[in-house]
């Protein structure tokens, strides 16, 4: 009879701690197909959305990424880029977003799996997934919000709208970026 581990080899899935606003957003380079690598740095001087997601073929995914596909004109209106991040592999990526006809890129955070995802603090290790997250770069790529959302809550883009619709002003009243939280940082 196997006896459980007195400690497990992982801490607690359902603890996330995703980085705050103010944190300067870690710097990635992902495939987005099997040739083709997206970096993060290569959308410097726009605001970008990075929406973490379990996994491609789960329910809430389906829904959560169609709808930001609806909303991709308004996204471009308000000059952000969206990218979506999984641990998926890149042809998962590719089937899923043909399917669903998705117009935005998929970046496959597959190997080392997760090491994106734990850089902003949404991995959960026990599943080997990424927690529904969503974060808001401004155009320096400094987190100007983010929010972890319950697996049982589809994130929606009320949230994601807001923040990107709100001007702020650095500190020579110039405007910096939009966002939705009652100050700038």
């Amino acid at each position: 009879m196997l006896k459980p581990d007195p400690e497990p080899l992982h801490p607690s899935a359902k603890v996330v701690s995703a980085l705050p606003a103010g944190t300067p957003a870690p710097d990635f380079t992902l495939h987005s197909t099997p040739d083709e690598m997206v970096s993060l740095h290569d959308f410097r001087g726009q605001p970008v959305i990075l929406a973490f997601y379990p996994a491609d073929w789960s329910p809430f995914s389906n829904d959560e990424l169609e709808l930001y596909n609806k909303l991709l004109p308004e996204f471009a209106r308000l000059k952000a880029e969206l990218l979506g991040i999984s641990v998926d592999g890149v042809w998962s990526h590719l089937a899923f977003a043909q399917l669903r006809q998705l117009r935005f890129p998929l970046l496959s955070d597959f190997e080392p799996k997760g090491t994106v995802a734990r850089a902003y603090g949404v991995y959960h290790a026990q599943e080997g997934t990424s927690a529904h997250a969503l974060f808001v770069l401004d155009a320096d790529q400094v987190i100007r919000w983010s929010h972890v959302y319950p697996a049982s809550v589809q994130p929606g883009a009320e949230d994601l709208l807001a923040v990107l619709s709100r001007d702020c002003k650095d500190s020579n009243g110039r405007k910096r970026w939009k966002c939705h939280i009652s100050r700038c940082l």
